[in-house]
């Protein structure tokens, strides 16, 4: 069984908003400069982007919920793929945040942020995915 890991992917938001040459901006309707996406155009890249892009809405939207003041953010996903299969052997992603609450609040965000991401949870959970 071959395998190929990599795959990585960095979106980034408020103050860690990527500056590199290779960053494309997009309208973010939680932060006012918008979020940056630095990966390639493949399907494993853009598998997950679509997990590390929902965690980093996600980290805004149950910040708001939860009252946590955020200044930036920034979602790195990658994983790798069974070359024979071409099936994804799993995502990891990690998060860094840049606000002036405590440890304890931050920690406490990230854990309902991994409870309740749409798109890791989808992913998670094995949706279908057929041709129409």
């Amino acid at each position: 069984m071959g395998r190929v890991d990599g795959f990585a992917v960095i979106v980034g938001a408020g103050s860690l908003r990527s500056t590199g040459s290779g960053a494309v901006a997009f309208p973010h309707r939680w932060t006012p400069g918008g979020v940056t996406v630095e990966a390639d155009f493949t399907g494993a890249h853009l598998l997950h982007l679509s997990a590390a892009g929902c965690v980093l809405n996600d980290v805004y939207r149950e910040a708001g919920a939860l009252g946590i003041e955020i200044e930036g953010v920034r979602v790195t996903a990658a994983g790798g793929f069974d070359t024979d299969t071409w099936t994804s052997t799993g995502i990891t992603y990690q998060v860094e945040l840049r606000s002036p609450a405590s440890a304890e609040d931050l920690d406490r965000l990230l854990d309902r942020v991994d409870e309740v991401a749409e798109i890791p949870r989808a992913i998670r959970a094995g949706a279908s995915v057929q041709r129409a």
